[in-house]
């Protein structure tokens, strides 16, 4: 048996002699067990409910009687965002971004019903997640157990007949370094396990291993500091001191600092005023219920030319159908700019406190595992834009029907009693326009090359924390 092998036995048999270290292993234990079973149950749960009621919301509107088009038009549809397989370990901002839309004629609603019931279960303190616990806390334990191994052996006195029986400073390393990393290795199984168990439920073994391994260099990096204070301090208590510290910096005070930095830097317009701004600008382009408003003369003029007609009655075509066609044309187009600045805005705000992840290995393994999860800010904006694209496609197909296979004489006349309603109903058969919704993540290499540059930096903070133990091994003295 070597020599590094020997010493990580004997370190394990130190902190088993422990009641502390036992105790806070156990709990540690039970705590990731239950949280990575709860979440994926929780994760699973609502994937199961959202797609059932993505099925009941199609279902519902192909089922609507014959009516006029337009009243589907605002009838509208919802579309859901199940969770992504990978979710189970880290929800990422899905739980405050919302996970359904209500799509209509003539608006883009917010995203709605954001998971507010796993905070309410934890006081409001939000949920407990695997992803959390082993970027929060388990460093916590890592610095627990590992702050006075090197010394443990100065204060005992050991350190010097050990060195001087041939065992040098790096080995001496090496061995404290494998007892930390199994204990990594050992507290990581429900990471793994949650990464097969993604695995069948249709996610990317590669997304799942490379989440899985940011996860464990993340850990690394903590092993490796904690070995690098525990030889270049002298006593437990300065070491478990400046750990701590560094924790509270890296994990707290950083963070705040990067969001304060990319609000400061990059400020957001209020609600209130892009509101009101947007709806000027939509007021300059017409309202599309008024067949009569000034804003459609030039559509009128070019549809009569091109007919070769005098009046909108003689036109082959449903004139109001047009205005309506046109109308959610320009207004869409206007709402899609203002969606995108706003958006362009938020992933701006986004990479900014990425940038931290280079002086933070918090912030750098937090975004790597949102991008790989298929549950950060990218993934919510598409889920906005494709469901826009369904939206739009619906109301133009509706419009289409509205056009061609309503009159513009029984159109008018809608109103006159209930025969005026009967004719300006259309077959329901034209609500088919509907195109099936499916949310999915973006495919593994795709999440994988967001995340690449963050897990380079976790790769460099691990390479050189070991590169300074490494010579502070070297360097070692009783």
């Amino acid at each position: 048996m070597s020599s590094s092998l020997r010493i990580a036995k004997e370190e394990w048999r130190q902190w088993l002699r422990s009641r502390l270290a036992v105790l806070s292993l156990i709990v540690f234990t039970v705590l990731l067990l239950f949280t990575t079973a709860f979440t994926m149950l929780d994760a699973q749960e609502a994937r199961h409910e959202r797609l059932h009621q993505q099925e009941q919301a199609e279902e519902t509107f192909l089922n609507q009687p014959d009516r006029h088009p337009h009243r589907m038009v605002h009838y509208g549809h919802y579309v859901f965002r199940a969770p992504p397989p990978l979710a189970m370990f880290d929800p990422g901002v899905d739980a405050v971004t919302g996970q359904s839309l209500f799509l209509e004629g003539h608006r883009q609603n917010s995203a709605m019903f954001a998971d507010a019931r796993a905070e309410a279960r934890t006081g409001g303190f939000g949920a407990l997640t695997p992803a959390k616990l082993y970027h929060l806390f388990l460093p916590l334990l890592i610095i627990a157990l590992g702050h006075g191994v090197i010394l443990r052996e100065r204060e005992a006195r050991t350190l010097g007949p050990l060195l001087s029986q041939g065992v040098s400073g790096s080995r001496l390393y090496r061995g404290k370094l494998l007892a930390l990393g199994v204990l990594i290795a050992a507290l990581s199984l429900p990471a793994l396990f949650s990464a097969i168990a993604a695995t069948f439920f249709g996610e990317s073994l590669l997304a799942s291993l490379a989440l899985y391994t940011g996860t464990l260099l993340y850990l690394g990096v903590w092993a490796a500091l904690t070995l690098l204070v525990s030889l270049a301090t002298r006593s437990r208590g300065l070491a478990l001191g400046v750990l701590s510290a560094l924790w509270v910096i890296t994990v707290l005070v950083i963070p705040r600092i990067g969001v304060t930095s990319a609000s400061a830097a990059l400020p957001t317009e209020g609600k209130i005023l892009t509101d009101m701004r947007m709806n000027e600008d939509l007021r300059k382009l017409g309202d599309g219920h008024n067949a009569a408003d000034p804003a459609f003369a030039k559509l009128r003029a070019n549809l009569l030319a091109q007919y070769d007609v005098e009046t909108v009655d003689e036109l082959p075509i449903n004139f109001r159908g047009m205005v309506a066609s046109e109308s959610e044309t320009k207004l869409t187009e206007t709402l899609n700019a203002y969606a995108e600045k706003r958006m362009e805005r938020e992933r701006d705000q986004a990479a900014h406190l990425s940038a931290y992840g280079w002086i933070s290995p918090y912030i750098a393994v937090a975004a790597a595992s949102r991008h790989l999860a298929g549950t950060d800010l990218e993934t919510h904006h598409r889920f906005l834009r494709e469901a826009e694209a369904v939206r739009f496609d619906f109301v133009q197909g509706l419009n289409k029907a509205h056009i061609e296979d309503l009159s513009y004489e029984d159109d008018i006349n809608r109103n006159n009693g209930e025969e005026g309603w009967k004719n300006a109903r259309i077959d329901s058969e034209n609500w088919k326009v509907l195109n099936n919704f499916r949310f999915a993540p973006d495919a593994a290499q795709t999440r994988l090359d967001r995340a690449m540059s963050m897990l380079m930096a976790l790769t460099l903070w691990f390479m050189g924390l070991l590169g300074l133990g490494l010579i502070a091994a070297r360097r070692l003295t009783p």
